[in-house]
């Protein structure tokens, strides 16, 4: 593998910065050399020249390239104690890191790892101009995460192939996906897709159409809550009836005859009333009294 090539910028690190761009390698993985040193103008005005700088990288594989990478970004980060082991195989390499506190490159379930495989895969890509596929891993990890999967996808497809009742897991990555589809083939009376657009893309565990339990775990999905709505209701009648078998009676009291006050006395049916005045009336002083 050899590429070169060549660029002119105002500074001999703006040709540098340029030219690891456009390859995508990192600085230590380029040789360069200055064929132009730049010059100021003279006055400001007259004369003056830029940089032009050569960058060659010679020899080594898409392996060297993708680690010199990764070592590059690693320094950026402040990581200095830690070993790096690669191992190359056909179109593809696995690159091992060990050390202390690497827990962080890992990040939650693996993000910040996979973040990096991904940048450290597009620079062996680039160095051989052709598919090159780039493995990272720290620690053991992606061994360990496989295995989780594994355990995972089958507890929940035994729970589906018992309910007949789909699950549906937390977002993945494709290669964790596939962990998923390949152990859930391996079952009987379950099936698995995957929904959803990235990053949010999801596996979905569900019931073959081959499985007993289908009808009545779709019946359940179907049924819900209204279930027990119903069943609240059919309680509230029965308390209904059963508080209609109550019968509530007003106790006893006598009842006073209601007396005006203007007709205290009583009289019989023939006899016409006779007005008579209460003790107040008495002794109110009336102004336009009205007589009847």
């Amino acid at each position: 593998m050899s590429k070169e090539l060549i660029k002119e910028a105002a500074s001999v690190e703006e040709a540098k910065a340029q030219i690891c761009a456009e390859l995508g390698m990192a600085e230590e993985a380029v040789t360069f050399t200055v064929l132009q040193e730049p010059e100021k103008k003279v006055l400001g005005l007259f004369g003056g020249t830029t940089a032009i700088v050569k960058g060659e990288v010679k020899g080594g594989s898409a392996a060297e390239a993708a680690a010199a990478y990764l070592r590059s970004v690693l320094d950026a980060m402040g990581v200095t104690d830690y070993t790096m082991d690669v191992t190359e195989q056909d179109n593809h390499c696995t690159i091992t890191l060990d050390g202390e506190n690497l827990g962080f490159i890992i990040g939650r379930r693996g993000e910040t790892l996979d973040a990096l495989q991904y940048l450290t895969g597009l620079v062996g890509n680039r160095a051989d101009n052709a598919y090159y596929r780039v493995t990272l891993d720290i620690g053991n990890y992606r061994e360990k995460r496989e295995q989780a999967l594994v355990a995972l996808a089958r507890r929940l497809g035994g729970q589906t192939a018992r309910t007949g009742r789909r699950n549906s897991l937390e977002p993945m990555n494709p290669y964790e996906r596939r962990i998923i589809h390949t152990t859930v083939q391996e079952m009987e009376g379950v099936i698995s897709w995957s929904v959803g657009s990235d990053p949010n893309r999801h596996v979905v565990i569900g019931p073959s159409d081959d499985n007993p339990n289908k009808d009545k775990g779709e019946r359940r999905s179907r049924g819900g809550r209204g279930g027990n709505r119903g069943e609240g209701r059919n309680r509230g009648e029965r308390r209904e009836r059963r508080g209609g078998d109550y019968q509530v009676t007003a106790p006893e009291r006598p009842v006073r005859e209601f007396q005006s006050r203007s007709f205290s006395l009583p009289v019989a049916d023939d006899v016409a009333p006779t007005r008579t005045n209460s003790e107040k009336e008495d002794s109110m002083s009336l102004y336009g009294k009205i007589e009847f």
